[in-house]
C-alpha cells in the first residue's frame, strides 16, 4: 500500500477544515503536483489487477471514477494512476459555463455524505477535449468515459443539440460516452428521464452515432446515466428504451434529492443532490430493477454511496457489472479502490466463470 494511502486520514483532518469545493480544488492540485513529479509519482499508489471486459473494453479491473470529480478532464492521468480500472471525466457542455452561485458544496460528515450543486461548471468543450488530447491514460491501456451535458441557458426544448454537439466534440477521443440526463442541479434536465422525450434525444443521437462511427472507423459505446429517485414504472420505461435505440450501457445512479436518511443533519436542508451512503439503497433498487427487465448482456455500471468493499459487492450482486467511486473517495481516501477492486472482482470472476 503507497504512502499516499497510508496518510490520507491526517490529509483529510486539514481538508476537512476547508470549505468543501476549496478543499476539492486543493486535493485535485496537490495530486497533480505529485503525479507531475517522477519521485512522487510511485508513491500515489499500485494498479490493481482484476481484468474484466465491459461493453467489449478491456478493463484493468471493474472499478471506476465516476464523473465529477474532473469535469474539465484535467487531471485524468494522475486521477487514473491511484488504481481505477476506468476513469469518467465531465461533465462537459458545448459553452464554457460558471456554474450556481457559491457555496454550492456541503459535507454531512455524520452520514459520510455530501450535498452539491454545482451546476456543471466547466471549461467548455474546447477546453475539456484539449485536456483529453494531453493525457496519456488511453495509451497506457486505461479506459476514458467522456460524460455529455447541456448547457443552462439551452432551453429544455432545445438540449438535444448540446448533447449532438457533445457527442460530435467527444467522439473520437472517448472509450465510451456518458450521456448525462440526471443532474439535479440543471434546471428540468431530468425531464429528459420521460418516455416521450428519452424517445426523442436517443433517436437522433443514435443517428449522429451512427454517422461518426462510419466517419471515424470504430463504433464508440453510449451509455445514459440515470437518477436513484425514479419510479418503477419510470425505470422500466427506461429500460424498454435504452436498447431500443442500441444504447450499450446505463449507470445507476447519479445523485438523489431525497433527504430521508439525513434529516436533522447540518446542511441537511440544502438544495443540490446528496451522494455517499443515503444513495446506496436506493441505487441498488434501481440497478436490481434494471438487470430484471434488461436481462443479463445489458452493462450496468453502479455508482453511488460505496464507502467499503462489501458496498461495492452487493453492488454487482444487485446486477452491476462494474462500479464506480466518488463520495467515498473524499471520506476513505484511496485505499478504497483496491479494497473495492478485491471485493468486486471476486465476484465478477465469478459471474465470467459460471457464465
Amino acid at each position: 500500500m503507497s504512502f499516499l494511502f497510508n496518510t490520507y486520514p491526517l490529509a483529510r483532518a486539514a481538508l476537512f477544515s476547508l470549505d468543501a469545493e476549496a478543499a476539492h480544488d486543493v486535493t485535485l492540485t496537490s495530486l497533480q503536483k505529485a503525479y507531475d513529479c517522477r519521485f512522487t509519482r510511485n508513491l500515489l499508489g499500485t494498479r490493481p489487477l482484476r481484468p474484466c471486459t465491459l461493453m467489449g473494453m478491456s478493463l484493468r479491473n471493474p472499478v471506476g471514477l465516476a464523473a465529477g470529480l474532473d469535469k474539465n478532464g484535467a487531471h485524468i492521468d494522475a486521477l487514473g494512476h491511484l488504481g481505477f480500472g476506468f476513469v469518467e471525466v465531465g461533465t462537459v457542455t458545448p459553452k464554457p459555463q460558471d456554474g450556481n452561485p457559491t457555496p454550492r458544496m456541503f459535507r454531512l460528515p455524520r452520514a459520510q455524505a455530501l450535498i452539491n450543486r454545482l451546476g456543471f461548471n466547466n471549461q467548455g468543450l474546447g477546453t475539456f477535449i484539449t485536456n483529453v488530447q494531453n493525457s496519456q491514460w488511453r495509451s497506457t491501456g486505461g479506459i476514458l468515459g467522456l460524460n455529455i451535458g447541456k448547457n443552462a441557458t439551452t432551453p429544455i426544448e432545445h438540449a438535444v443539440d448540446d448533447y449532438l454537439l457533445g457527442l460530435e466534440g467527444v467522439y473520437p477521443h472517448a472509450d465510451y460516452v456518458t450521456v448525462n440526463i440526471s443532474s439535479p442541479n440543471t434546471q428540468n434536465l431530468r425531464a429528459l428521464q420521460g418516455q416521450d422525450e428519452l424517445a426523442g434525444l436517443l433517436l437522433p443521437l443514435q443517428e449522429k452515432r451512427k454517422a461518426l462511427a462510419d466517419q471515424h472507423g470504430r463504433r464508440v459505446p453510449m451509455v445514459v446515466k440515470i437518477a436513484p429517485d425514479l419510479s418503477i414504472q419510470q425505470i422500466d420505461v427506461i429500460a424498454d428504451l435504452l436498447p431500443r435505440y442500441d444504447i450499450d450501457g446505463v449507470i445507476a445512479t447519479n445523485t438523489t434529492l431525497s433527504r430521508a436518511a439525513v434529516l436533522g443533519l447540518p446542511h441537511a436542508a440544502e438544495a443540490g443532490g446528496l451522494s455517499g451512503p443515503p444513495v446506496h439503497e436506493l441505487s441498488l433498487r434501481v440497478i436490481s430493477r434494471l438487470r430484471q427487465q434488461l436481462g443479463t448482456s445489458f452493462a450496468i455500471i453502479g455508482v453511488g454511496g460505496i464507502l467499503s468493499g462489501q458496498q461495492a459487492r452487493e453492488k454487482i450482486l444487485a446486477g452491476a457489472n462494474a462500479v464506480q467511486l466518488y463520495t467515498g473517495l473524499i471520506y476513505r481516501g484511496p485505499a478504497l479502490i483496491a479494497e473495492c477492486v478485491q471485493a468486486a472482482g471476486e465476484l465478477v470472476d465469478t459471474a465470467r466463470n459460471t457464465a
